[in-house]
């Protein structure tokens, strides 16, 4: 919605009032100022949708299902593709959206230029808008609650993966997966689909939008010893930004120098330190089976595994069998998830690790040196989302390092 359509309502709504319900105030204060500003927000109250009967206009929060909306709605997203000048890189996917985003800022800032990192991993959109011009790029973390009624596609569009995820919210895997493929749905043949062609999911999108197809650059010319990411998954989404980069004309040797001085995100594969001749890895971020799967892969000397949470029907089978080829010898089960992942060891007839059902983080780390060797990891990923007992896969790394550090010492 462009700021000339905005300025025609009165009463405009903010519906969800957390970091982009507040960017959202910020830029309507500042380009609507003779609108009337409301705000709900779910902590006022079990009525606050309600609220949306003295509105002209919506604007959803991402995290407000569009099911609950009953006006006339936007998003902080539609604004800013309808009124951003510049140049649009959107980054989505079920895992490794952030560190992707991450990789393509860092290698177009070594050019220089108006270089923006919006979105989840970001500073919100809105915020951005207001300084941005016709030079400003913007790499844009999208996530499918944003994607979910996007109207606009990002200039160029990087699929990292998809798996199952957010049926909660989307109401179904599928719903799930058309919200993502909105990024490129709107998509001109004047743009690009960038995707790694052994994610054949993916793939499949092609026929879907008119950009050009480019599948990640094979190519890899980093010294992988100087590289601070681990893991074939991060080899990959360092490729698919340098595909990305290669388009701006980025050098490899410029590439270098940012994956090379590259600090790696928190809560992903994070090495947390090693106590007790334990290795510690938090790898909080790691709520789906693949994701889970991809950590196993990436290290070695996994002797004890942190798995379970919020249960949103996601099939465990493979997960099992790779448990089962790697021995792991120690599992620590969290609820709800971690109730099935039991039942399931049940039936194994060739894998019988020690186990521990528990919602209590500290309980869990008193566990694992008690039954992780020597020269050996725990892992936490969790392979399910953390809302079962925490309040997001943050606090649930948090709570694993503070552990992990005071009871080692």
């Amino acid at each position: 919605m462009k700021i000339s359509e905005l300025q025609t309502y009165k009463k405009i709504l903010i519906l969800g009032y957390g970091k982009e319900g507040k960017a959202v105030e910020r830029y309507l204060k500042m380009n609507v100022p003779t609108s009337e500003i409301l705000i709900a927000d779910k902590n006022d109250g079990e009525d606050y949708l309600l609220r949306q009967k003295d509105a002209d206009l919506v604007i959803r929060s991402p995290g407000v299902k569009v099911e609950l909306v009953f006006k006339k709605w936007t998003t902080a997203t539609n604004i800013f593709f309808s009124n951003f000048l510049g140049t649009t890189i959107g980054i989505t996917g079920t895992k490794g959206k952030s560190t992707t985003a991450s990789l393509v800022a860092a290698m177009l800032r070594t050019k220089g230029g108006d270089i923006r990192l919006v979105g989840n991993i970001g500073n919100p959109m809105l915020d951005e808008l207001t300084t941005s011009t016709k030079n400003t790029v913007a790499v844009i973390e999208l996530s499918s609650y944003q994607l979910s009624d996007l109207y606009f596609s990002p200039h160029i569009t990087l699929v990292v993966n998809w798996y199952p995820e957010h049926s909660d919210f989307h109401g179904s895997f599928d719903a799930y997966k058309k919200a993502k493929q909105n990024s490129i749905y709107f998509q001109t043949d004047k743009d690009y689909f960038i995707f790694d062609s052994e994610e054949k999911e993916v793939v499949g999108w092609v026929p879907l939008t008119k950009a050009n197809p480019l599948p990640y650059t094979a190519d890899f010319p980093f010294e992988p010893e100087k590289v601070p990411l681990i893991g074939n998954h991060n080899k990959k989404n360092i490729q698919g930004a340098l595909t990305v980069a290669r388009l701006f004309d980025v050098t490899d040797e410029a590439a270098q120098r940012a994956v090379y001085s590259f600090v790696p995100l928190p809560h992903r594969l994070q090495n947390v330190g090693t106590f007790k001749g334990i290795t510690f890895y938090d790898d909080a971020i790691s709520t789906t089976p693949e994701s889970t799967i991809a950590a196993l892969n990436s290290l070695a000397n996994v002797d004890t595994l942190f798995l379970g949470g919020q249960d949103r029907g996601y099939d465990f089978s493979h997960l099992m069998k790779v448990l089962e080829e790697k021995q792991i010898r120690s599992l620590v089960l969290f609820p709800e998830t971690g109730y099935r992942i039991k039942q399931e060891l049940l039936k194994m007839n060739d894998y019988n690790p020690d186990v521990l059902v528990t919602s209590n983080m500290e309980e869990a780390i008193t566990f694992a040196y008690e039954n992780t060797g020597s020269g050996h990891i725990c892992l936490l990923s969790t392979a399910s989302p953390s809302y079962s007992i925490w309040k997001n896969f943050e606090e649930k790394g948090d709570l694993f390092q503070k552990f992990a550090r005071t009871l080692g010492t």
